[in-house]
């Protein structure tokens, strides 16, 4: 078999949200049996056809990298977690629908990773929430996964929703709401397997296709510079900023 294109695609979240579970599930199509705590990194590989159905149908690898820990580590192990960061096309964001905290700490996550190489750079955010102005200018494609939907309560199952429609607004991404349990939420032919096509869809192209394929290497006032004070406090201090061209 003659070798493929690869692209990276971080999944990022909270320990227990199920990322494991989800990347079996994306790249074996199977419910995983025994989820364990990830340590590190675990990498596993799914086949994306591009473009599929059309002339310019291609097949890619992409790469899914699960990377462990919690975003309230310290900053020995952020630093660890940082040699994950490199060369990245895409990065899925997974939360918890049960658990609001780890959608707030989704904030965190991407800004962790998306900042990476703009060490050394202080950044203290409190008192409020994000401005979905942030994302909007962002390079890497980004998708919102909400896990544990089975096990929403109906008469909260609206209001989880609608704070997952503000929170892909945010993120300016689309958002896919499942049950890592069930192989059926991202059967093909449902509006979940129809997002998660376009998404890789989509790194494949601004990694392959584009004139200047921007990857996660770039400076953190081009994250930052359109946020809006919004019940906010933000204090920036940037010692050294590396461009990448």
């Amino acid at each position: 078999m003659a070798s493929l294109d690869r692209v990276k695609v971080l999944v990022l979240g909270d320990s227990g949200v199920g990322k494991s579970s989800l990347v079996h599930l994306l790249c074996q199509n199977q419910v995983l049996g025994n989820p364990s705590w990830t340590v590190g990194c675990s990498v596993d590989v799914r086949v994306q056809d591009y473009r599929e159905g059309t002339p310019e149908e291609k097949t890619f690898y992409i790469e899914l990298w699960d990377v462990g820990g919690s975003v309230g580590s310290a900053s020995s192990v952020k630093s660890t977690r940082a040699v994950f960061y490199n060369s990245v096309n895409g990065i899925i964001l997974v939360h918890d629908l049960t658990n609001k905290k780890s959608s707030q700490n989704l904030y965190r996550w991407s800004l962790e990773a998306l900042n990476k190489d703009s060490s050394p750079t202080g950044v203290i955010v409190s008192n409020g929430d994000y401005d979905r102005e942030q994302f909007a200018e962002n390079p890497v494609p980004l998708l919102l996964i909400g896990t544990k939907f089975d096990q929403i309560p109906e008469n909260k199952r609206n209001e989880v929703l609608t704070r997952t429609a503000f929170l892909s607004e945010d993120f300016n991404a689309e958002e896919i709401n499942l049950d890592c349990t069930n192989p059926r939420y991202l059967a093909a032919g449902t509006s979940n397997a129809v997002k998660l096509s376009r998404f890789f869809d989509k790194v494949i192209e601004k990694r392959y296709f584009t004139r200047d394929p921007s990857q996660v290497s770039f400076p953190l006032f081009l994250l930052l510079k359109k946020i809006r004070l919004r019940h906010l406090s933000v204090t920036v201090v940037v010692l050294n900023v590396n461009l990448h061209r």
